[in-house]
């Protein structure tokens, strides 16, 4: 199943469905589905939320109601309401090794907040103090109901979906050398540098998974597209790449941190980000940024400069 997040022609988000390449809008799913009126407003991703749209979806379609062209309605989250975001560093042993360095014995987690997440057109802001931002494409695990000290073969039942996103990062705050000038140094800690506000911009997309396995692997790409329309190919990677698989992370942090429904794991990124490029690549106001995985979508974002934003 392809759950989509919009914005209806009223301006509230809300959930839908991607049926051969339309939308499903959350109106006929209450109306002809069956849904309880105003779930697709208010909408959960526990395995009982899950099941009530994928019956809604099958009586709309056997009734052949009426879908719209997925561009009529603009982009938003398909998550209700993001929970913990909970992110995998040096996942992808290419990634390890274009950095030159070993790869950690365990998962290397870190956090982003609720304050990061963007919808797909919405702008990356480059804050006041940065100027060496760069793209991760990430596969985004969201978690479906409560995972506590979860074993790895039990894992994949708290599992929602997956969606796509960006791990936007800031390299000279995040303390990389190939991003400081003489005499800088980082932050000492990555809070800045990964999870400042628009730094997680996610996808529309959520695809439950009976659709996408990323054991079997999945391709990951990402651009940097320049004001001119150039498109420059950063990222190409793929999901059997992973050092530690989905189900390996969930095990891990659920030992110590109780996973709910909603909250994502960001679960690394593949090699080719612009810091590791010789010279480096960074993204400037203007630029677009485009992340895709295969079989889920891609989540599409411009970067703007921080004095282009009102403060208040």
């Amino acid at each position: 199943m392809r759950l989509r997040g919009y914005v209806d022609r009223f301006g509230c988000e809300r959930l839908g469905a991607e049926v051969d390449g339309r939308l499903l809008t959350g109106s006929v799913l209450e109306r002809d589905g069956g849904l309880s009126s105003g779930a697709t407003h208010v909408w959960g991703l526990t395995a009982d939320d899950l099941r009530a749209v994928r019956k809604a979806v099958h009586r709309a379609t056997r009734h052949r109601a009426r879908t719209i062209p997925i561009q009529r309605r603009a982009a938003a989250t398909p998550i209700g309401g993001v929970g913990k975001i909970v992110c995998v560093g040096l996942n992808y042993r290419e990634h390890v090794a274009e950095g030159g360095r070993e790869g950690p014995d365990r998962p290397l987690l870190f956090a982003k907040f609720a304050n990061a997440v963007i919808a797909d057109g919405q702008p990356i802001v480059r804050p006041e103090g940065t100027r060496a931002l760069d793209l991760e494409v990430e596969l985004g695990v969201v978690i479906g109901h409560r995972a506590r000290r979860v074993d790895a073969a039990k894992a994949m039942d708290h599992v929602a979906g997956y969606v796509v996103v960006n791990d936007v990062s800031a390299r000279d705050w995040q303390g990389n050398p190939q991003a400081l000038r003489e005499g800088e140094e980082g932050d000492g800690q990555w809070l800045r540098a990964k999870g400042s506000d628009t730094f997680l911009p996610m996808g529309p997309v959520l695809v439950t998974p009976d659709e996408v396995d990323p054991k079997a692997g999945l391709r990951l790409r990402s651009w940097r597209i320049t004001p001119d329309g150039t498109e420059h190919l950063m990222q190409d990677g793929n999901t059997r790449d992973l050092i530690w698989d989905v189900p390996a992370l969930i095990a891990h942090i659920s030992r110590t941190i109780t996973l709910e429904a909603g909250d994502v794991i960001v679960t690394g990124t593949p090699s080719g980000v612009g810091v590791f490029r010789d010279p480096p690549v960074f993204l400037e106001p203007g630029d677009r940024v485009r992340c895709e995985i295969e079989g889920i979508g891609r989540v599409e974002n411009p970067v703007v400069d921080w004095s282009e934003v009102p403060a208040g």
